[in-house]
């Protein structure tokens, strides 16, 4: 089955559903998604966007943030640039019906602003503690407004459609790669479709679910980076994955689920981590104590575990005002209660999650990738903002700012004819038969724990090794 269209995007979160709305507007757009249109990583995320609003605050702080956050890393002019942008995209996401938290000033009301780990001057727009649930609802209905973009649910993007498929060519000189479109999986169905379009946008998401414990919903697998990999294009940094320092730590949790995010802004709020004595630690590592960036929290809180021998570190907010408490953070209030933890009167143990990839496949400062017709936004993308280590708030921001980039540089390649070459019917050449599942499913449980015990968040050259050569076995056997 053919499905031909002027834009196609991979993914349906913050990234995708932006850039399609947008394109929409000048001509027909897929989008494909996974599972259920609003199952994404912006679904789950909790604290907010990054914006320069206050006048307290500049550009240059929220620069020169970002930039110490990264390890000195980052891309500067892409970290100006993203910066700059905020103000906008946050005013652009309230035209699309996205209801920030608002505080009252006198007789009028503004945007209340928070402070996360890592940021000098309060300046996350937040919608209470469910921030990325409220922007993809607003951008969902705009979607199912618009008569010109079609979303597929249950659809699984399996692999691009570039010369490898076209013309059966291998080894393709890099920066001569087209791609065309996507061989796509209806998981209902079983069918195999390849989805044409002038425009591709790759706005996939991270790859979470490749560590025993994250953060990610099970969608994060990483398809994104592996196509644009197999393709020939060129990906960076997969090193850098950013390990959350606060997730609910549950000693009979399923690692197949995802973690319980506690949010940054809870630390922000004014939460302290201490150990189990309830003495504060975090002053040893850093003198932003509690809210220091997020990958020194991470290594600090693996320390003091390995250190005590305990399972986990506490956050305490007990010493806030209880009704406060439940008004800034309703949703992780009431998950910390259907667990026994009332936040209010006790600290909430937690302990680090793999969270967000830092790296990803390599793009310029408009989206482009080194695949012709491809560009990659949102966390599948390293476009150089966030170095080895993200700052708080910043994923939606980058994401909103190079979907807007990306849909202005493609608008002349959509306009281009649609005069695709003949397409061969996906091949099942290769593919496993149904009864191999359950060995791969094992191949990938035992990939998850060697990532978290090998690639987690302190390294060696030893353990990283170890790691290599069995994921190398892995990979002849499979």
């Amino acid at each position: 089955m053919e499905v031909r269209a002027d834009y196609l995007v991979l993914g349906s979160g913050i990234a995708g559903l932006s850039f399609a709305l947008k394109a929409a507007e000048h001509g027909r757009v897929l989008v494909v998604t996974k599972k259920e249109r609003a199952e994404s990583n912006t679904n789950y995320a909790q604290g907010g966007i990054a914006a320069v609003l206050s006048p307290d605050d500049s550009f240059e702080l929220h620069v020169e943030d970002t930039l110490k956050a990264g390890a000195g890393l980052c891309h500067r002019d892409a970290v100006e640039l993203v910066v700059r942008e905020g103000p906008r995209m946050v005013r652009e996401l309230m035209e699309w019906g996205v209801e920030f938290t608002k505080r009252k000033m006198g007789d009028r009301e503004e945007l209340a602003l928070g402070r996360e780990g890592g940021h000098s001057r309060d300046r996350i727009v937040y919608a209470s503690d469910l921030t990325g649930r409220e922007i993809e609802r607003a951008l969902l209905e705009r979607v199912k407004e618009h008569g010109n973009i079609e979303v597929l649910e249950n659809h699984i993007a399996i692999d691009l459609i570039t010369e490898h498929h076209v013309f059966g060519v291998k080894g393709v000189p890099k920066g001569h790669i087209t791609c065309w479109g996507a061989y796509v999986l209806d998981t209902k169905s079983g069918l195999v479709k390849k989805l044409l379009a002038k425009v591709v946008l790759l706005a996939t998401g991270g790859t979470g679910r490749v560590y025993l414990h994250t953060t990610n919903p099970k969608i994060a697998t990483g398809d994104g980076i592996a196509m644009v990999y197999r393709a020939g294009g060129k990906v960076g940094n997969l090193e850098f994955m950013q390990f959350h320092p606060t997730a609910l730590y549950r000693p009979d949790a399923d690692p197949d689920e995802p973690a319980f995010l506690i949010s940054e802004a809870v630390r922000g709020y004014g939460g302290v981590l201490v150990n189990r004595k309830g003495e504060a630690f975090m002053e040893k590592y850093h003198p932003m104590g509690s809210l220091a960036p997020r990958d020194i929290v991470a290594r600090a809180i693996d320390q003091e575990i390995k250190r005590s021998g305990e399972p986990c570190v506490y956050l305490d907010v007990t010493h806030k005002d209880p009704d406060e408490t439940k008004a800034r953070f309703p949703n992780i209030y009431s998950r910390c209660l259907d667990v026994g933890i009332d936040m209010t009167e006790e600290p909430i143990p937690v302990v680090p999650a793999a969270h967000y990839m830092c790296g990803g496949v390599v793009t310029d400062l408009w989206g482009r990738t080194s695949i012709r017709n491809l560009y990659a936004t949102g966390e599948v993308a390293l476009t150089g903002v966030h170095g080895a280590n993200r700052l708080a708030s910043n994923s939606l921001l980058e994401a909103l700012v190079f979907s807007d980039r990306a849909f202005r540089d493609s608008l002349a390649r959509a306009r281009e004819s649609d005069d695709f070459p003949e397409v061969p019917d996906w091949s099942e050449e290769n593919v496993f038969n149904a009864e191999e599942w359950v060995l791969l499913s094992h191949d990938r449980e035992e990939i998850r724990r060697l990532m978290w015990d090998y690639v987690g968040i302190v390294r060696s050259n030893y353990r990283l090794q170890r790691a290599l050569r069995r994921i190398r076995l892995i990979a002849k056997e499979v």
